[in-house]
């Protein structure tokens, strides 16, 4: 692991996620750049002394000089996003597998630099888009693919925060401080960060890619450097359209992510914060309600699917289902095996380029007089 030192949010999360089903263990890392600090976390995490590092280019280097059945096998990268790019393509470089949280890197030119590498080692690599791991958002997925919605015309996604509705980075709050920072988050906040994460949902579940946006980007709050605020007018690929609104300044939310996809037969409709159930609203016969456990779902939501009906599964679970499968695919690369077709499913160096476009074209629409700007990847 890279980052998620003592104190750290997500780099825990990660951890927790890749232990919960048992088949990943952390034998090594470069936990945070205070050499004090590093160590500490180590000895907290009952790393090995001379497996806890002050680098990730340390660790890179001494563990590509273990014998390979001692060695790491892949790399988690938990820093902030300025930080992703230069562990990830020197890991790669190494023969190392790379899991990298959203988003994959500062700049879309690194993205596609990734890309590349990816292509040319034949390495895997996850990117943790959370949402794409609930059961009941790959169950939407299976069912608009399917065909059974019809073909989409409209998708609504929203994703709206309070948590910054204050200028908390000037409180001594780390997690607004570097995500409101050009220099470690990159040049855009709400819809870099959040934002992302909508797009993403949306061209998952639909199955299509976004081809035009209109983008208005705000800073709401007096003396913040990055937007906290954004609304995005939608086309896609089939003649679809949509709308995004992502706000980190809508006081008293929490993480209410909600997607709504409409097709000519019916609809469907899911929340983060009710994620064991999925809504479908019908053209002509009642409404239904699926839940995750329960029967009559696809082969990919129950195959992510933990526990039995009416016991609730959320983020960590999603969050695990992604380290699963990446873990049996690296298992199967590993034993020279085939890893089940539902383990494929998860986000990857692709998803990673398109979130970095979307921010790239969200900016500069905003920027622009023009109504629409055509998505470039």
């Amino acid at each position: 692991m890279v980052g998620g030192g003592k104190g750290a949010f997500i780099g825990a999360i990660h951890r927790i996620a890749a232990n919960m089903d048992g088949m990943i263990e952390l034998v090594c890392g470069a936990l945070s750049t205070s050499p004090e600090k590093a160590d500490e976390s180590g000895k907290m995490l009952f790393l090995a002394e001379d497996r806890t590092y002050h680098s990730f280019e340390e660790m890179i280097k001494n563990e590509s000089q273990l014998p390979a059945d001692q060695r790491m096998d892949f790399l988690t990268i938990v820093t902030p996003n300025h930080a992703h790019f230069a562990p990830a393509m020197m890991a790669l470089d190494h023969g190392f597998h790379v899991v990298i949280d959203k988003p994959i890197s500062f700049t879309l030119d690194e993205a596609k630099q990734l890309k590349k590498k990816v292509e040319e080692t034949g390495l895997l690599l996850l990117l943790t888009h959370t949402y794409a791991g609930y059961p009941m958002v790959k169950q939407a997925k299976q069912m608009v693919k399917s065909g059974e919605l019809g073909k989409i015309r409209k998708i609504l996604v929203e994703y709206p925060q309070g948590w910054l509705s204050r200028l908390s980075e000037k409180d001594g709050n780390p997690q607004a401080a570097w995500r409101t920072d050009p220099e470690r988050s990159g040049k855009s906040g709400c819809m870099g960060d959040i934002g992302t994460h909508a797009a993403h949902l949306a061209e998952y579940i639909s199955g299509l890619k976004i081809s035009k946006l209109c983008a208005d980007l705000n800073i709401v709050v007096d003396g913040r450097l990055l937007d906290d605020d954004g609304n995005v007018l939608l086309r896609f690929d089939n003649g679809a359209n949509g709308v995004l609104v992502a706000s980190q300044i809508a006081a008293g939310e929490e993480n209410a992510l909600r997607i709504r996809v409409y097709g000519e037969k019916g609809g469907l409709e899911w929340a983060q914060q009710e994620p064991n159930t999925l809504i479908l609203k019908w053209l002509d016969e009642p409404a239904q309600i699926l839940r995750t456990g329960g029967h009559n779902l696809t082969n990919y939501a129950a195959f992510n699917s933990r526990t039995p009906g009416g016991h609730p599964e959320g983020y960590l679970e999603a969050f695990g289902n992604l380290y699963r499968n990446f873990a049996l695919c690296l298992s199967a690369r590993i034993d020279g095996s085939t890893p089940p077709e539902e383990a494929l499913d998860f986000p990857s160096v692709d998803e990673g380029i398109r979130g970095m476009a979307f921010i790239d074209n969200v900016v500069k629409s905003s920027l622009s007089n023009e109504k629409w700007t055509n998505f470039e990847v």
